[in-house]
């Protein structure tokens, strides 16, 4: 049912429909109970680091769901495989340094990226990851859905994972 409001004004004759709405929107807040998680596969063979990360970091956070919401873990799980045949653009194998520290003095030690690929090539896949989540509790929550292998094989086959293909778009 249409109601319209008529208002005369200076000689001339308007009129404007007065809607009613009964049914408004309102902001739905996801509960835990509602959270489902699924498992992906990604062969990251051939891919690009970054670019790879950027998406895996994506899909941990749950920034893919139309419930995205900041404050909560809403991920879903992600399995990396061939995280050793993994490519860096430009001189980065060279020039790209990882540092940690001992805590003590004089204990700071740094590797390139060439010489951690070579060693470990699931530590600069999870260190990239890592590096695109939110730095506090939730942070770590996510990283914790990610799993990391050098190789083809990976142990959650019980677990179904889906495969994840993700289009490495190049520069224009």
């Amino acid at each position: 049912m249409k109601i319209f409001s008529i208002i005369i004004q200076f000689e001339y004759l308007y009129i404007i429909p007065i809607i009613e709405r009964k049914d408004t929107m309102k902001t739905v807040s996801i509960r835990k109970e509602d959270i489902t998680r699924k498992w992906y596969l990604v062969d990251a063979s051939e891919m690009i680091l970054g670019r790879l990360a950027s998406e895996v970091a994506s899909i941990l956070r749950g920034k893919h769901k139309p419930q995205f919401t900041p404050y909560l873990d809403l991920g879903d799980h992600v399995v990396v495989v061939n995280a050793g045949k993994i490519r860096l653009t430009g001189n980065k194998l060279k020039e790209k340094v990882y540092y940690h520290h001992s805590g003590y003095p004089k204990g700071l030690k740094s590797r390139t990226a060439g010489d951690l690929m070579k060693v470990k090539p699931e530590e600069v896949v999870s260190m990239a990851i890592k590096g695109m989540l939110p730095k506090n509790k939730l942070g770590k929550a996510m990283a914790k859905k990610l799993k990391i292998y050098g190789g083809p094989e990976h142990p959650h086959q019980a677990q179904t994972p889906e495969v994840l293909e993700i289009e490495m778009r190049k520069r224009a």
